[in-house]
């Protein structure tokens, strides 16, 4: 076969990889039990090769799920290698530090078998509802108050599920059907792709995939180094204080550029927290080596061999390299917002083509209800156990406007308010864009939301809040304003800390403020038409639009241009 006959058939079967898990991913969604996989998108998917290394992702899924499972696997392999494995076998994990960054994320690896040789593993990994212990939170104070936690073991052998296991986790969980079920999900997931797998080979006539492996992470590390050196090397630094628990946080990051790929080191960074926000490691390098991702090499597919030249470092200790036992529940909290981190230091290397900083973690509360988990008593209204996923607004990009309402840098979706109202005794009076929240700038920032929930039968009820963005906002870029601060409050004037568990009293309303996304560029340089638009549409109120664009406008977005040019004029002197 020539060279080129043999370089489109190498493209034709990196496709099908590509195929192959994206069916694998439609299958947990199709199979899984929890909202936050089968709406939000909370999983991942990839297939690996003998040696453990990650050919290929599903688009769908987090990159937190992803590139942390790209590493985990290399674990599975070290407690059970290849060769002890058998055609039927599943194992499983959710151990922190081996896996995605917290129990709530089980990770479940299947060997791939032709014609009785090991060949591949396929693994993914999907957030359950409930693992035990004090519930999803950032109250905990040791890995071991926030859930059931199993170390690599198999949950099948030679097909038969280990039922033991199975009793174990269901009488540890809130909601065991739901958590049983994910992780018989997980398991068809990897069958599927198994099997399309198999079917491929055959079609292809390959006894291995070692050639196929090496082709993908060979061209991709290749593709990867040659876009990262388009830039100008030399070491960019940058810094980002947030909220944290019981005190603030810096994320403090030296990215260096280099003709060996580019180096992330967090060295500089606070601490770890006494609380449940802690980042393993695992977490950290998936969420900083998304961040380059982002921007460089984006056309290059994500896999094990473009992401080794991207090597992350935070030294231990830090809150994004929690030693074992810390706490580590809400770890999504400070590690999504390390893209943003890492964006900064990369705008001055790429002359300001990075999006602004945005609300990046997600505002994805637990709500429960039932006996002990409120301050008063719920007497006979139903128990329940929910985990609704939803984020505010992203920081402006380059040339575009931010994005409202969207989970940056996770990539999971809100889940729909009639979905929460069917398996919860709570309704949602409002979910709405909130005005202002974006920042100002020739690009706005993209719009916070505000969502308004009662219980449905007149309960109290209990929401575990893991927010931030409510004391130090969003930064813009190149000009831009922040975005708005997100607040926590009940309908009745109540002030809830934007962390930790607390009771929305019977009667009451919980209402979500999410934060907006910052802007880029001069607010004075944004047009009339576009300003009108956000006033006529609610995004910018009209006293925003005079305060923040000095652009004179009534409420249904009709513009005065003259006094408008004149308030522009006197706003820059001139």
């Amino acid at each position: 076969m020539s060279a080129a006959l043999e370089q489109i058939r190498s493209q034709i079967m990196w496709n099908r990889l590509l195929a192959i898990v994206e069916e694998q991913a439609q299958t947990l969604i199709r199979t899984a039990f929890s909202t936050s996989v089968r709406e939000a998108g909370d999983l991942s998917a990839g297939v690996f090769d003998a040696k453990g290394r990650m050919l290929a992702q599903a688009v769908t899924g987090t990159p937190g799920h992803v590139n942390a499972m790209a590493a985990s696997v290399g674990f599975f392999l070290e407690r059970y290698p290849l060769e002890a494995m058998r055609e039927g076998d599943v194992f499983v994990t959710n151990d922190p530090w081996l896996g995605t960054g917290h129990l709530h994320d089980f990770t479940v690896v299947t060997p791939t078998f032709l014609d009785g040789e090991p060949v591949a593993l396929f693994a993914s990994t999907s957030h359950v509802v409930d693992v035990g212990g004090i519930g999803f939170g950032p109250d905990g104070r040791q890995v071991y108050e926030e859930g059931i936690y199993l170390p690599i073991m198999p949950l099948a052998e030679r097909g038969t599920m280990n039922q033991s296991l199975l009793a174990i986790v269901r009488a540890n969980v809130r909601e065991p059907v739901q958590v049983e079920g994910d992780l018989y999900s997980l398991a068809a997931c990897n069958e599927t792709g198994a099997r399309r797998l198999v079917a491929m080979m055959r079609e292809f006539d390959l006894a291995s995939l070692d050639a196929i492996a090496e082709h993908v992470v060979s061209r991709s590390r290749e593709a990867m180094l040659a876009e990262i050196r388009k830039l100008p090397f030399g070491t960019y630094r940058n810094a980002m204080r947030i909220d944290g628990y019981e005190k603030e946080i810096d994320l403090v990051c030296a990215l260096t550029i280099s003709q060996s790929g580019v180096d992330v080191d967090f060295a500089g960074t606070s601490p770890v927290s006494i609380h449940g926000i802690n980042v393993p490691e695992t977490y950290t390098d998936a969420y900083a080596s998304f961040g380059v991702r982002c921007v460089i090499g984006g056309q290059v597919p994500n896999n094990a061999g473009s992401l080794a030249p991207v090597r992350v470092t935070a030294p231990k200790g830090s809150i994004l390299n929690a030693p074992h036992p810390c706490a580590v529940a809400a770890r999504h909290v400070i590690g999504q917002m390390l893209p943003d981190v890492v964006l900064g230091c990369l705008e001055q290397a790429m002359a300001g083509g990075v999006p602004a900083e945005g609300t990046s973690s997600l505002w994805n509360p637990m709500l429960l209800g039932g006996h002990g988990v409120v301050d008063a008593d719920y007497g006979d209204a139903r128990p329940f156990a929910m985990n609704i996923f939803h984020t505010g607004g992203t920081g402006a990009r380059a040339a575009k406007d931010g994005l409202s309402a969207t989970a940056f840098p996770s990539g999971v979706r809100n889940t729909p308010v009639e979905i929460n109202e069917t398996i919860a005794p709570l309704v949602v009076w409002r979910k709405e864009y909130r005005t202002d929240s974006g920042g100002a700038g020739r690009y706005r920032g993209g719009t916070g939301q505000v969502m308004e929930i009662e219980h449905l039968e007149g309960a109290p009820f209990a929401v575990s809040a893991m927010f931030d963005r409510c004391k130090h906002p969003a930064r813009g870029r190149q000009g831009g304003g922040p975005g708005g601060l997100g607040r926590v409050r009940t309908s009745e004037g109540l002030e809830l800390r934007p962390k930790g568990r607390q009771t929305v009293p019977a009667g009451d309303r919980l209402i979500l403020e999410m934060p907006g996304g910052g802007g880029v560029g001069d607010p004075l340089e944004r047009p009339l038409a576009e300003v009108a638009w956000d006033v006529r549409n609610g995004i910018v109120s009209v006293d925003g639009a005079l305060r923040d664009y000095g652009v004179v406008a009534d409420a249904t977005g009709r513009v005065d241009e003259d006094a408008s040019a004149a308030e522009r004029a006197r706003r820059r002197g001139g």
